[in-house]
């Protein structure tokens, strides 16, 4: 069965697509954690960070780079926001497939480092 992503990926299952390219598609998280909660994954089905080969890790910079474009465009950019990649489900992570959270919009509890 495909995942619920690849499912949005391929416009099977309809969502509010705020980024698309040739790889990467962009929409807003179902459950929000933010004001701004945006999901970034990459169209291919990988299914966590952990996965990823050598030859695909370019495509965590082009996700960081459009979750910058985002942030940017949805007005969080300059009071802060923040970037989150689960890996599996002791790491929280719901979907197995690759996403980048990109949160903000309001100040942000649970200060990581």
């Amino acid at each position: 069965m495909e995942c619920i992503f690849c499912q949005i990926a391929s416009g099977k299952i309809p969502s509010d697509i705020v980024y698309q390219d040739e790889e990467i598609i962009a929409f807003p998280d179902i459950k929000p954690l933010a004001p701004v909660h945006i999901l970034v994954i990459p169209k291919r089905h990988i299914s966590a960070l952990d996965q990823l080969k050598e030859d695909e890790l370019p495509i965590i910079t082009r996700m960081i780079d459009i979750a910058k474009q985002l942030a940017k465009r949805e007005g969080v950019a300059q009071s802060g926001y923040r970037l989150v990649i689960n890996c599996g489900a002791e790491g929280g992570q719901v979907v197995p497939h690759l996403h980048l959270h990109l949160l903000g919009g309001r100040r942000l509890s649970g200060k990581v480092g």
